[in-house]
């Protein structure tokens, strides 16, 4: 159902899949972002920055496969 509705929405598998790049690359940034802005937090409070923002990664991929897969079903031959 969800599917369904991002694809009536316009949402294309290649948006997910760039999403997902983007949240690995943001992944990267928290985690430069809280070592350096925190330095008394440590590497331990950068890397729970890192993985909570690079888990997002996996779900966005998982979201654009189901697209394309929604969009195959619809359209064997493309």
């Amino acid at each position: 159902m969800v599917i369904q509705k991002m694809h009536e929405m316009g949402i294309r598998s290649e948006h997910a899949y760039m999403a997902g790049m983007a949240s690995i690359g943001l992944a990267v940034a928290a985690w430069v972002t809280s070592l350096n802005a925190e330095p008394g937090a440590g590497v331990a409070r950068a890397d729970r920055w890192g993985i909570f923002v690079g888990e997002w990664a996996p779900t966005f991929f998982g979201l654009g496969l189901a697209l394309s897969l929604r969009t195959e079903r619809r359209h064997p031959h493309r």
